[in-house]
C-alpha cells in the first residue's frame, strides 16, 4: 500500500495512540509525576510492539525507565537506532493555554498538546513510519529504539545506561526526530547543535532581610549585587567576558558564512514574530550565524526579595539567578563551567557571599553531509516536501547527541519536523497534521535509501 493511502486509512488510529501519550503528563522537572514516568514508558513499550517491534522492553536507569525496543530483520543488514524521549516540559503559565495541555485537541489543522512536538509527536512520527514498513514488507534495515525520559532535564541517567549496554545498542547510525526546520516551505536537515552549559548563582548578604529603611545605603543588597554581577559577564558587543572562554571557539569558514547567507531570511517578519523592534547579539555576525553557531549567554531565572502583592520594604538576604551558556562544537562544557564559576567568584564583592553550582551541560555536535545515512534522509526530505532541504546548524542543545558519539562510536542524524510557530517549551504547544503525515512519508523514504 501507498504511504499517503496508508496514512489517511490508518490516521484516526495513529491520532488516538498519540494522544493516549500525551494524556500522560510525563514531566521529569516534577519529582510528584514519577508514576507518569513509568506509565508513560509502559504505554510506549506497548506502542512498539504495536507498531511490530520484535520486543519492547521498559528497563531501569539511575533515574527514569528507559524504553528499548528492537526488530532485527537480518543480522548482516545495516541498523539503524532511533532516539527519542518521552518526557515533556512544564505545562505553566496554564492561563495562556487556549486549551488544557495534556488534553489535546485538533484546531486548524493542528494538534494543539503539551508534547505534540517536542517530542511525543515527532517520535511518533518514526514509530509510525517504522510500523507501515514491517506491514507492507519493506523493513531492510534492523531497527532499534531508545526512548528516554530525562531529556528535558540534561538526560543525566542516559550516558551510564549507554556504557552499560553498549552491545545492546550498538547500531550504523542514530536517527533523531527531535529538531526543526526553517520552515514549513523550507525543509531543512540539522548539521550541527551548539553544547550547553548551566549554573545557579546564589548571592548571600545580610543573615536575614533587613528593614530597607534601617539599613538601606549601608549593607550590600544581594539583589543589586547579583544584577551588577550578571551585567559583567557580556560587554557592549554583545562578547562574553569570561577569561579563556573564546579559547578553543573554531571561527565559522567564510565558505560556511556565504552557505548561511543563502538560508532566505526575513529579519523584520522574525523581529515581528516574537513583537521585538530590535535585534541584538555578537558584532560581526548575522542573526542566523549568532543564534546557531557562536556562543551565547542567558539569564534564564531571577529571584529573591519580595514579590508579593503590593509593597515591603526589606533589604533581602538571599538572591538567586539560572543562566546558561549555549556552546559551539570544540567548547568543552566541563572547562567552561569552571572557567564561569572561577570567573563570577573572582568579581563578586567581598560584600557578599557567592556560590555558583554547576547543573548540566553537553557538549555540540556536527553531522558530515557525506554520511550515506544524511544523504538518505535528504532523499526522504525531498520526496515529501518536493524540494531538497537545506543542510544548517540549529542554536539548540541535544547533550546526548554528542555523548552517543563519545560513548557508542556513532554519528547521528537530525531528521527532525519541528517549527518556530510549534512553540515547544511554550503555551500551546501545537504541530501540523500536514507536517505529521509528510513527516512519516520523509521517514519511510529514508529507510528505503538506507540500505
Amino acid at each position: 500500500m501507498e504511504i499517503k493511502k496508508y496514512i489517511t486509512e490508518n490516521e484516526p488510529k495513529m491520532l488516538e495512540d498519540l494522544f493516549s501519550l500525551i494524556r500522560i503528563p510525563s514531566i521529569s522537572a516534577k519529582p510528584e509525576h514519577h508514576d507518569d514516568m513509568l506509565a508513560c514508558a509502559e504505554r510506549w513499550a506497548q506502542l512498539l510492539l504495536e507498531a511490530g517491534a520484535d520486543e519492547a522492553l521498559v528497563m531501569p536507569s539511575k533515574g527514569n525507565p528507559i524504553v528499548f525496543g528492537q526488530k532485527i530483520v537480518d543480522p548482516n543488514a545495516k541498523t539503524v537506532l532511533v532516539y527519542a524521549h518521552y518526557d515533556v516540559m512544564p505545562a505553566e503559565p496554564l492561563e495562556l493555554w487556549n486549551s488544557k495541555p495534556f488534553e489535546p485537541e485538533i484546531r486548524d489543522g493542528h494538534i494543539w498538546a503539551r508534547g505534540a512536538d517536542d517530542d511525543k509527536g515527532q517520535s511518533f512520527i518514526q514509530v509510525k513510519a517504522f510500523e507501515y514498513l514491517v506491514r507492507n514488507g519493506l523493513l531492510q534495515t534492523n531497527v532499534k529504539f531508545i526512548f528516554e525520559g530525562e531529556e528535558e532535564i540534561g538526560s543525566p541517567s542516559l550516558e551510564s545506561f549507554c556504557q552499560e549496554h553498549k552491545e545492546l545498542l550498538k547500531a550504523d547510525v542514530i536517527l533523531v526526530s527531535d529538531t526543526s526546520m526553517l520552515g514549513a516551505d523550507l525543509p531543512s536537515l540539522t548539521t550541527g547543535l551548539r553544547g550547553l552549559a548551566y549554573w545557579e548563582i546564589e548571592v548571600t548578604g545580610p543573615n536575614r532581610d533587613l528593614h530597607s529603611g534601617h539599613f538601606g545605603g549601608a549593607v550590600a543588597n544581594p539583589i543589586n549585587v547579583l544584577c551588577q554581577i550578571i551585567s559583567k559577564v557580556t560587554d557592549a558587543d554583545g562578547r562574553i567576558t569570561v577569561p579563556g572562554f573564546y579559547d578553543d571557539v573554531e571561527e565559522v569558514p567564510q565558505a560556511e558564512r556565504d552557505m548561511i547567507a543563502r538560508i532566505p531570511f526575513d529579519e523584520e517578519k522574525y523581529k515581528k514574530a516574537i513583537n521585538v523592534k530590535a535585534l541584538f547579539g555578537e558584532k560581526g555576525y548575522s542573526t542566523l550565524e549568532r543564534n546557531s553557531c557562536r556562543p551565547s549567554f542567558d539569564v534564564c531565572g531571577i529571584w529573591g526579595g519580595y514579590t508579593g502583592e503590593g509593597s515591603k520594604t526589606v533589604l533581602p538576604s538571599k538572591a538567586y539567578a539560572k543562566v546558561s551558556c549555549r556552546l559551539v562544537p570544540h567548547q568543552d562544557h566541563h572547562k567552561i563551567s569552571k572557567l564561569f564559576a572561577d570567573y563570577i567568584l573572582d568579581i563578586a564583592p567581598d560584600s557578599v557571599q557567592v556560590r555558583v553550582t554547576p547543573m548540566h551541560g553537553g557538549q555540540g555536535y556536527v553531522c558530515p553531509i557525506t554520511l550515506p545515512a544524511y544523504q538518505a534522509a535528504e532523499k526522504g526530505f525531498e520526496k515529501a516536501f518536493g524540494k531538497k532541504p537545506l543542510a544548517v546548524r540549529r542554536g539548540g542543545s541535544i547533550p546526548i547527541i554528542s555523548t552517543f558519539e563519545q560513548v557508542l562510536g556513532i554519528k547521528t542524524v537530525l531528521m527532525g519536523f519541528g517549527l518556530e510557530s510549534n512553540a515547544i517549551h511554550s503555551p500551546n504547544e501545537n504541530i501540523p497534521l500536514d507536517i505529521f503525515r509528510k513527516g512519516i512519508e520523509a521517514v519511510v523514504e529514508f529507510y528505503l535509501n538506507y540500505k
